[in-house]
């Protein structure tokens, strides 16, 4: 069956997202559970320890405050609180942290510091996975052992205002609720009076046990504006009022009853620098908690500094509070300082509770727990906690009994400490089936890309005898990756896919009883659960026959290239093809990239990498460009061909080196021999200074965003123009920033279009006036502020509008296929709306990233890939490469706290998911996106050959595909490594999602390629 090149790697591309789909739900694993406790049924608790015939106490502890209310702030961080801040802007929470009757902690929270993990870790003590992050959008119920299902189950009633995620997690818990959505980060002042507007009548009402009070405004102010904007003060001014509400009437309650009642004041997580939040930086962990009772009277002169604790530590403690069983998965500790002021027996009650089911779920989750240190201390405190219940029951009151007391507290707290260190080491189970059939999905796919390679077959040599099965066939996979690309880069862009052969019939259904046999051996000796052996047998089948497949047409390939004799010979047609120093350096480039995602630091820090590879490129460029000008030799034949970097195909992509290959060049420029020689004396010039001036737009675009993590604390351009000082500056820059957009889109497009564009770049601007980021020259502050909801749609339209304009250009280019010129105002339209779009979700400041993008495509378009005569693959690559550069230039980096989540919500007055994702998804690869709609414009409007397209998707996929392949193979390595979620695993999330932009953009190359070849 013959494919083209470019629907070849489309459905190559849609086989490694399946691939690596399956690889993340088997990478990111079920966290530590217990077995022993469902929701509905609850184990007795622990008897005290014995002592002599047996111990007297075998209930749990009466609780310990009447009503509980958690007073929930997103994005709290520590010093908010506990800072200048709090002081300026919190000054009665401040008393209370300083004077009052309360408890102040700093508490850490884990991976990933999102707010639905988040609230799960707070309400079961346990560590969600970090698959959370993506759940984060759609939180299922929570089925875990928590708080909130025992306190349910233990007949209080609950009642809940403010975060959705909560109702969601917990769907039949609440007697009264009001939520509100968590993801519409524009609205900062309804979301949070939305909650307050009950308080006055929830607070006087005496039928309730536990109110929960979760306040978005805040988190959502930073993911606007920042930590740094002077909304924040007005906010955390706003929640101090609250607070003081609350405590105030809680005071006057225990005044009748007598009994203390309990106020916490927590985060869920905390912000980074930038307002966001989901990475590991001390600004996302540290979040405040203070626990807030007349039960915590501080005698004067008594001084109680914020201590340092785990956020997983307050499930144990609201259950010892309201006389709850501690959640079975808690690796959480008590708060000790909360029951300091209890009897000593009721003390070592509450810690032995604690010890015990902890040991439990460590004896559950850790084979040989009983070498483990903690659980020894846990042990070694039950024996002197019965030692001091022998010595308490014989009414002893003498000095040995205290002593005994404290050194039995002591060694519990020892013993909780280590053994929530252990459970916290025992986070995650891997689910290797699944990651293993994901990444043979992955794999296959690119080595059926590379066994059709025949001009540089000659490096390829087998592995040694004696390696492991799996790992040889890893090696070869890779080996091959670099043996670049097959027929799929000739002249007809086609290749020949084996499925139909006799002998592949064969090999597919020994191949497919083989995988099916093992299937179902892994899936009924399993001990724990895996997700691909949940799957339906169908679905199974399905996969397995997929892998059949694709794994029979690669053998069938290398047997065709043994049986024609050309595995180890070059090409006899060309002799003397050489690689030019381009693609050395494409090649090099590409494989330093790969084996950098190997490090932590390099992951980290790709921005850097990216940055000198394009620099390279550019010096490179300026060395081909001089040499061209000034060292060529007329005899010597001329350079208008290249052999592509591993992903080119030197024999069918080569003729003669004395004639001009036409077959990828841009059309008009094969007509000359060399195109810099009909240069003009301006032209020429040009063409010298375009490397230079291309790296000087480069580095000024390195000062506008600090991002990584080394660096990020450092000031920036960015940084300035964003304060609230220079907001004149911001407003003129943007200003410039859209009239140079226009000037750069317009030139191609239709009339209708450029009255479209130039509206709706004045659309944006309105836009980010109304929201106050910017400023009118008639305007002398920013007071009267909205969401910008009205302006953001005006410039939709505009967008839709010329979206649509394209089109219908390119429908109408079917039915007129002699004019090419219709398809061509058609993509570039579409690219233009793109570009539209992008300039409204950018904040202000970033606009100057899209118009050195627009300015730098224009300089390489008319100055160095048709005066240079580069062909699809090379400039498939250099696009490849921009494209992730300015990923990185627009302040984005490899941590999830730099996904600007607000720009999901530009034009949405409620939330809606499906355009939530698209906005966000966007607005974040929008620099690859914009290269990649760039690159299909220029081939299809500059090239004569209809099978440009076709090499450029081929080159784009693999490209693509490459580090991704390489990168779960890397990450499986690394599963056990110090940093595997802080830095690993948000990489492969950004991955996954950029192989399913990759797949988007394969589409629509397809599409245009088949366009193309109809035309």
């Amino acid at each position: 069956m013959r494919l083209g090149a470019g629907t070849f790697a489309a459905c190559c591309v849609v086989i490694e997202v399946l691939g690596v789909a399956l690889f993340l739900r088997g990478f990111f694993p079920t966290p530590v559970r217990s077995s022993s406790r469902t929701e509905h049924q609850a184990e007795p608790p622990a008897p005290e320890p014995a002592a002599g015939a047996s111990s007297n106490w075998t209930k749990l502890p009466p609780p310990l405050f009447r009503k509980v209310v958690i007073m929930l702030i997103d994005g709290l961080r520590d010093d908010f609180v506990f800072g200048s801040k709090g002081v300026k802007f919190m000054p009665y929470t401040t008393y209370l942290v300083e004077k009052g009757a309360s408890h102040s902690f700093v508490a850490e929270a884990k991976l990933p510091t999102v707010t639905m993990p988040r609230i799960k870790a707070l309400m079961t003590g346990s560590l969600p996975g970090f698959i959370d992050v993506v759940r984060n959008l759609n939180s299922p119920a929570l089925l875990e052992d928590n708080v909130i299902t025992q306190a349910k189950a233990a007949g209080k009633r609950i009642i809940f205002y403010g975060d959705e995620t909560w109702v969601k997690l917990f769907p039949r818990h609440f007697v009264e609720y009001d939520g509100t959505t968590s993801f519409f980060v524009s609205d900062y002042t309804e979301v949070d009076d939305n909650v307050t507007r009950h308080l006055d009548k929830v607070l006087k009402r005496g039928d309730w046990d536990v109110l929960i009070l979760h306040y978005l405004g805040l988190d959502h102010i930073g993911h606007v504006s920042g930590p740094s904007s002077p909304l924040i003060g007005h906010k955390l001014r706003e929640m101090d009022s609250i607070l003081m509400k609350i405590h105030t009437s809680l005071l006057s309650e225990e005044r009748e009853t007598l009994v203390p009642n309990l106020l916490v004041l927590c985060g869920d997580h905390g912000m980074s620098e930038t307002g966001g939040h989901g990475a590991s930086s001390v600004e996302e962990l540290n979040t405040a908690l203070i626990l807030i009772s007349s039960a915590f009277e501080r005698k004067p002169g008594d001084i109680r500094r914020p201590k340092h604790v785990q956020q997983t530590d307050l499930a144990a403690t609201l259950a010892i509070g309201l006389g709850l069983p501690i959640p079975g998965n808690s690796v959480g500790s008590l708060l000790f300082p909360t029951v300091e002021g209890r009897p000593v027996r009721e003390q070592l009650r509450f810690l032995h509770l604690n010890a015990v089911q902890l040991s439990k779920l460590l004896q559950e989750n850790v084979p040989s727990y009983t070498k483990e240190p903690g659980f020894e201390q846990f042990k070694m405190s039950e024996r002197l906690h019965g030692n001091w219940i022998r010595l308490y029951l014989e009414e002893n009151n003498s000095e040995v009994l205290f002593n005994l007391g404290a050194k039995v507290q002591r060694q519990y707290l020892d013993a909780l400490r280590t053994l929530s260190l252990s459970l916290s080491r025992q986070v995650a189970q891997y689910d290797i089936y699944s990651m293993l059939v994901g990444t043979v999905m992955v794999l296959e796919p690119n080595s059926w890309h590379k066994v059709r390679r025949q001009a540089f077959s000659e490096q390829f040599s087998p592995s040694p005898a004696g390696v492991d099965t799996a790992a040889v066939f890893l090696f070869q996979v890779l080996a091959l990756l670099l043996l670049s690309i097959p027929q799929a880069l000739s002249s007809k862009a086609e290749l020949e896919v084996p499925l139909w052969s006799p002998a592949f019939s064969l090999l597919f259904y020994l191949m497919f009883l083989v995988l099916s046999a093992l299937h179902v051996i892994v899936c009924t000796s399993a001990e724990s659960s895996c997700y691909f052996c949940g799957l339906s047998w169908l679905t199974a089948g399905g996969v397995m026959a997929l892998i059949s497949a694709l794994l029979c047409a690669v053998v069938s390939a290398l047997a065709k290239m043994f049986a024609s004799g050309k595995f180890l010979s070059k090409n006899p047609a060309h002799p003397k093809a050489r690689w030019s120093e381009l693609d050395v350096l494409i090649l090099l480039g590409t494989m330093g990239h790969v084996l950098s995602l190997g490090a932590s630091s390099f992951i980290e820090e790709e921005h850097q990498t990216w940055y000198f590879l394009i620099n390279t490129l550019c010096l490179a460029l300026c060395h081909e460009v001089y040499r061209n000008c000034f060292l060529r030799d007329d005899c010597e034949p001329q350079q208008c061909s290249h052999v592509e970097e591993g992903f080119v195909s030197t024999a069918p992509a080569l003729q003669d080196r004395s004639i001009h290959c036409n077959m990828l060049e841009p059309h008009g420029v094969s007509e000359d021999p060399t195109s810099l020689d009909t240069l003009r004396g301006c032209e020429k010039w040009m063409v010298l200074a375009s490397p230079w001036v291309i790296l000087t737009c480069c580095r000024l675009l390195r000062s506008l965003n600090q991002t990584g993590v080394q660096w990020a604390h450092r000031p920036d351009l960015g940084h300035w123009l964003t304060s609230s000082d220079h907001k004149a500056a911001l407003s003129l820059l943007a200003a410039l920033s859209l009239i140079v957009i226009f000037a750069l889109v317009q030139r191609r497009c239709s009339l209708t279009s450029k009255v479209a564009m130039a509206l709706g770049l004045l659309g944006v601007y309105c836009y980010r006036a109304a929201i106050g980021n910017v400023l009118f020259p008639w305007q002398q502050d920013s007071k009267d502020i909205s969401k910008g909801v009205i302006e953001a749609r005006f410039v939709h339209v505009f967008v839709l509008g010329i979206l649509f304009t394209g089109t219908k250009d390119l429908l109408k280019s079917q039915v007129i296929a002699a004019d090419f010129t219709i398809k061509t105002v058609g993509l570039w339209e579409i690219y233009s709306g793109l570009v539209l779009l992008a300039a409204l979700l950018f904040r202000p400041h970033n606009l100057p990233v899209l118009v050195f993008s627009l300015f730098i495509q224009t300089i390489m378009t008319k100055f160095i890939w048709k005066p240079l005569r580069h062909d699809a693959a090379e400039i498939t690559i250099m696009h490849y490469w921009f494209g992730q550069a300015f990923f990185y230039f627009q302040g984005n980096s490899n941590n999830i706290a730099t996904v600007d989540v607000s720009a999901g919500f530009v034009g949405l007055d409620t939330y809606m998911e499906v355009p939530a994702m698209f906005l966000t998804a966007f607005a974040t690869f929008a620099g690859p996106v914009l290269w990649a709609s760039h690159l299909v414009s220029f081939l299809s409007s500059e090239t004569s050959s209809g099978s440009a397209l076709g090499h450029a998707c081929f080159c784009y996929a693999l490209i693509c595909s490459f580090p991704v392949s390489a990168y779960i193979i890397l990450v499986t390595s690394l599963r056990y490594h110090l940093f595997i979620w802080s830095v690993f695993s948000p990489k492969l999330l950004y991955e996954g999602m950029h192989i399913l932009i990759t797949a988007a953009i394969c589409a629509f190359f397809t599409a245009m390629d088949q366009t193309n070849t109809k035309s």
